[in-house]
């Protein structure tokens, strides 16, 4: 099988959300795995200390031109009082419609129930997070571009 082609599977592997790829050509055939998610979680409490530190700085430092208020919440695990807007897919957070574009709210806006806070894409779908209350935002704890998770929250609209 051609190298090029296996790199073009392993880009896959990495792009996607797959953990194996086997394909066959003939009597050739290649296989391509991902440690499954438990396998990291065993090594993991025995590392938790500088696991645990190495992210908690990180945030902050990634997420100062998004909200400096939204970056430091999570680190203390304890969201201000308020409506909590949870994500309600998985999928990628992104705070506006195009990179060059400013986000949809930033802390202390109003919002109206129904107004667009985010949007979340998943599967080339373009998700838009509408508020499901009116209020202002006191806190927006997703980063532009990364993940989230379902029921992860996303806002904190008092």
């Amino acid at each position: 099988m051609d190298l090029r082609k296996i790199k073009k599977l392993i880009d896959l592997l990495e792009e996607s959300n797959l953990a194996e790829i086997e394909i066959k050509e003939g009597e050739e055939s290649v296989r391509l795995s991902r440690a499954p998610t438990g396998a990291y979680a065993m090594p993991a409490p025995m590392m938790a200390a500088p696991m645990a530190a190495a992210p908690a700085p990180a945030m902050p430092m990634s997420s100062p031109t998004e909200a400096p208020t939204g970056g430091s919440k999570p680190a203390g695990n304890a969201l201000p009082e308020g409506f909590v807007q949870r994500a309600p897919m998985v999928g990628t957070y992104y705070a506006s419609s195009a990179p060059d574009k400013p986000p949809f709210v930033s802390v202390g806006q109003a919002v109206k129930a129904g107004e667009t806070l985010a949007i979340i894409e998943a599967m080339k779908m373009f998700n838009p997070i509408e508020a499901e209350t009116a209020g202002t935002v006191v806190a927006i704890l997703g980063q532009n571009g990364q993940p989230v998770e379902f029921d992860q929250p996303l806002f904190v609209i008092a």
